[in-house]
Parts: C-alpha cells; structure tokens; sequence
C-alpha cells in the first residue's frame, strides 16, 4: 500500500490537473499533512508538468499521458514483486548486488569488533586495574553502563541527524572513528599508569570509561544509517532477504565473538609481541583494525542519495524528532513492528538474565557457562531468519507473525516445565530463538518498505532508542521478579506478554489485508 492510499492522497495526484488536486488547494496548517510539517525537513514540492502548463486549466480536459515503455514497466513490476519464489537464490541474489555485499561484509566486521570490544575492555580491566583477591564486577558494571546511557539517551536524536547527513558519510566516519578510539588505548593506559583521578578511582580506568562512552555515541549513529541505507541500495522485494541475511549475521556475530574474543585476543596479543618484542597491542590493533576496515570497506559503497540543501538549525532537531513520533502514533502498522520489535528485545533481555538463574540450578552446568543456553538462542534464530529468507514472499507477513508468536509462547511455556533439564531446554530455547526471528525480520522489512526515504533516520532511531530501553530494563527487573515468583512462573509470565504482543501485530495486519 502506497503513501498516498494511507494519507488518503489520490494516486498520482502531483500530476492531476483539477481544481481539487492537493497541490492546488493545500490542506490547512492544523491537518497533519508530512509535506507540509517542517520547512527544513522536506524539499519544496516541484509542479508537475500538468499544473505548471499553461494550457492546463481548472476547466480543461486532463492531457493525454506520455506513452509508457512496456519493457520498462514490467521491469519496474519485476522488480517490485521481489523475490518470491523459495530457494537459496533468494539470498545469492542480494550478495550479487555490488553495494549490498559491501553493506554486509562491513556490518560483519562492525558487529565482531563491537562483541570483541567487550572482551577486551573486560581484559584491560582485569589486567591493569582489578586488586587481588577483589570482585571485577563492580568495573564491568561501570563499563557496561557507560556503553548504556548514550543508547538510552542519544539514539533518537542519532536518528534525527541520520536524516540530515549522507547515510555513507555517517557509516564511514562512525567505524573509522571507532577504529581510532580503540587504537588510541595502549598510549592512553602508558601516559595515565599510575595516576588517580580520585582516591580509589585510577585515571587510566576514567579513560576508558571516557573511550567506551565516545564509541558507544558512535554506534547510536551507525546502528539507524545501516538500516537507512538498506531500501536506498535494494529495490523493496529483496529487503525480506536482506533482513534476513542481516538477522543471521548478527546471530552469528553474537555466538562467534562471544565466544571466540578471548582466543582471537591472546592469539593477536602473541603473534605482535613476536614480531614487536615488549609491544602488548596486539588485541587493540585487532579490534579497531576490524573498525577500520568496515570504513574501508563502506566508503566504496554507491548508495546514489541525494541531501536537499537546507539551513541547519538546531531547534529544527527537536520539531524532526517530535515529526517522527507523530508519524509513528498516526500509522498503526509501523507502531505495531516498532512494539512488537521491542518485545522481542526484552524477551530475549530477560531470558539472558535467567539463563544465569538456570546454568546455576541445571546440575550439568556452572552459572558462568550460561552462553551454552544463549547459543542455543542465537542458533534458533539463525536458523529462523534462513527460512523467511529462504521462502521469500510466498508466506504473508500475517502468517509470519502469527506462526512466530505461536512458537515464542510454546517454547516459553515448555520453558517452565524444563528449567532443571539442559537437553529439553536447549530445544525449547532454540525453538524460542527460531519464533523470535520469524516475527523480527517481517517486522524490520514491513518498517523500512513503508517509512518514507526522509522520514527513515528519525524512524530507526526511535526504534534504536527503544530497543536498548528494552534490553536495559529486563537486566534491572528480572533478577528481582524472579527472586519472588521462581523461574516457572517467570517464563509463563514471559509467554502471557509474547502472546499479546504477537495478537496485537497479527489482528493489525488482518486489518490491512482486508
């Protein structure tokens, strides 16, 4: 459904000459009409060829249209339909696309450098600032929360800016500005080594509180621009694959920089100190080289956007970002994904929390290896973002959704009947992972086909915005509801909210087929 049909805009009607036509006699200030909200946001509206001729009057008979190429035309209808048909050659499709395989290798490198990132500011805390004999967890939460506040705070506002800046140049600067905060580490640890900032707090640690907070700013700016350049660099029937291809990756990233950060450090760490004897910058070369690169790699990327120039003011940031909000509240499908996209964050929020809660009552696990029960999450969802990428347009998204939610509030159920017994709660939380994915990338695709091409910045971060809301607060409340009410009832409490949240989507979509 086009824009024009959800505003109740006539289909072509820039080119109608009539005395009704919207371009003719504009809506008053008060209807809320995107054209004409903010000066600075949009373009000023050119006239068509029928308004601006002057043989065309309100009287005249409408002109002939031009005649259309037929071969163009069904190329449009080719392409537009997309990828329907199942197969493997859904997703080989996307990778040939020069600008989309250059997207993806640098969100591949981005996303094992932010998971490695963590592993190693981890380290340097326990190698240059732990005492002996103390709990670390204390500097982790602080590290953890500086990466927090500028998601919590800035994601937003990060959207507003997408929409006024070039997509590339804020993905290409997001990631070399990264890569130079992480390799500015090792000088930063040698000029601070043994000064305090405050009595108990080394200078050092301030500073990397200081560099985690700064990439963390970067990221909230990189996270709404990658999902803005999607629809810009594919045409809309391919988006399923690419969100697809996109939610596996990032799956994958998770399970494999989790898991493999420690090792790939210690085994960057020796192979620079046998080439650099005394030289320990090893893991920090790693992980910002891999920053660098995805730059590298983004800056041949041909997204072929076009910035109309304005006037930059800053009151403007505020009247775009309440232009985004008011969008959101007036389109019930967009409000549906964002909602039910932020569900799906703090399911998977909570169930990192209980994880923990579970390793630890599981007799064939310890509480620190709890990732054995994440991976299994991450594995679902791989395998679930493959099968809507692998099926293509053939299922609805209504089906989607409806099939997910039903799997999401199952597999939590079971969950409450299986929390002392690994096996069947691996399958059920990799069942859990698998729903999880089915209803996300319908949802991430049905945001960017129906968000207009200025409106997309502002709309991602909003969602970028909600979703680390989302993931912070299960961390804070989850420990203490399931303290009270035990690991069943948490889970059937989860599946109850994963119900709703999918009846919700689901009865929304039968609206919009009907």
């Amino acid at each position: 459904m086009t824009l024009e049909q959800r505003w109740g805009w006539p289909e072509g009607g820039a080119g109608i000459c009539h005395p009704n036509s919207p371009l003719q006699n504009p809506p008053p200030a008060s209807t809320p009409t995107w054209g004409l909200k903010s000066e600075a946001l949009l373009p000023e509206p050119t006239a068509s060829p029928a308004l601006s001729s002057p043989e065309c009057s309100p009287g005249d008979p409408l002109p002939e249209p031009p005649p259309e190429d037929p071969e163009k035309g069904q190329k449009a209808e080719k392409e537009d339909q997309g990828l329907s048909e199942p197969g493997l050659r859904n997703f080989l499709a996307v990778l040939r696309r020069r600008n989309f395989l250059l997207l993806w290798m640098g969100q591949v490198c981005s996303q094992l450098a932010d998971k490695v990132l963590l592993v190693l500011l981890i380290g340097l805390v326990a190698r240059e600032f732990q005492p002996e004999g103390a709990s670390i967890s204390g500097w982790v939460s602080a590290i953890m929360l500086a990466f927090t506040l500028p998601a919590m705070l800035l994601g937003s506002l990060a959207g507003v800016f997408v929409d006024r800046w070039l997509k590339k140049g804020v993905l290409v600067l997001s990631n070399l500005g990264r890569g130079i905060l992480v390799l500015l580490l090792p000088p930063l640890l040698w000029l601070t080594a043994g000064r305090d900032l405050w009595p108990g707090i080394p200078l050092g640690f301030a500073g990397l509180l200081l560099v985690s907070f700064a990439v963390s700013v970067l990221t909230q700016f990189f996270a709404p621009a990658e999902q803005a350049t999607l629809p810009l660099i594919l045409p809309k029937g391919e988006l399923l694959a690419a969100n697809s291809l996109y939610t596996t990756t990032m799956m994958a990233s998770l399970i494999v920089g989790f898991a493999v950060g420690e090792p790939l450090l210690t085994l960057a760490d020796r192979w620079i100190r046998h080439w650099l004897p005394g030289w320990e910058v090893g893991p920090e070369l790693l992980v910002g080289g891999a920053y660098l690169l995805a730059g590298s790699l983004l800056l041949l990327l041909q997204p072929h956007e076009k910035l109309e120039p304005r006037r930059w003011e800053v009151p403007h940031l505020w009247e775009d970002l309440r232009l985004g909000l008011q969008y959101v509240s007036q389109m019930p499908l967009i409000r549906a994904a964002l909602v039910q996209v932020v569900v799906l964050y703090s399911l998977f929020a909570a169930l990192a929390v209980l994880a923990v809660r579970m390793a630890e009552v599981m007799a064939e696990l310890k509480p620190d290896q709890f990732g054995v029960l994440l991976a299994a999450a991450g594995l679902g969802m791989g395998i679930g973002a493959f099968w809507v990428g692998h099926t293509g347009r053939r299922v609805s998204r209504r089906a989607w959704v409806g099939l997910g939610s039903l799997l999401l509030c199952g597999a939590l159920a079971a969950l409450s009947w299986t929390t002392h017994w690994l096996l069947p709660s691996l399958g059920w939380i990799a069942l859990l992972g698998c729903g999880g994915a089915l209803v996300a990338v319908p949802m991430q695709t049905l945001i960017q086909e129906e968000t207009p091409d200025h409106l997309r910045g502002k709309i991602f971060g909003l969602q970028n915005n909600a979703a680390n809301i989302a993931l912070s607060l299960p961390l804070v409340f989850t420990g203490l509801a399931e303290a009270r009410l035990g690991l069943p009832w948490m889970f059937v409490a989860l599946s109850v909210l994963a119900g709703l949240a999918g009846l919700y989507t689901w009865s929304l979509l039968g609206r919009e087929v009907s």
